[in-house]
């Protein structure tokens, strides 16, 4: 399920929270569906525990999972989730968009928008 990158400049927690992000994202854990104990994770990858656990706290801040004592931790309603994505995509292309214009790029920026989003309706 989760594969690290060693070469990778980002700590680890910060990958693990990426992939179970991506996951999570696409659907292929579904809500409601139970992540792995941190202990068995931390095991499966050859890590510390302290590092699942932070990228567990960092998906629970991010409202994408919730803990439930005793039980472990669970992926949040799914209506939560793509609003979230929503969220994350609207300022990750807003900061493109903010990029754009500080290199110049007005007209140019709006006619790939146009096109990139014509493409993707056929």
């Amino acid at each position: 399920m989760i594969i690290l990158d060693y070469q990778d400049r980002r700590p680890i927690y910060e990958q693990i929270t990426e992939k179970f992000r991506t996951l999570i994202y696409q659907g292929a854990l579904p809500a409601g569906c139970r992540l792995p104990s941190v202990r068995q994770l931390a095991m499966e990858l050859s890590i510390n525990p302290n590092t699942i656990q932070r990228a567990y706290m960092t998906l629970e801040q991010e409202e994408l999972i919730y803990p439930v004592k005793g039980k472990g931790n669970f992926v949040a309603e799914t209506r939560q989730i793509q609003e979230k994505s929503k969220e994350d995509f609207r300022k990750e292309f807003l900061e493109l968009v903010r990029r754009g214009i500080n290199t110049g790029m007005t007209e140019e920026l709006m006619t790939l928008v146009q096109k990139g989003y014509e493409e993707e309706q056929r």
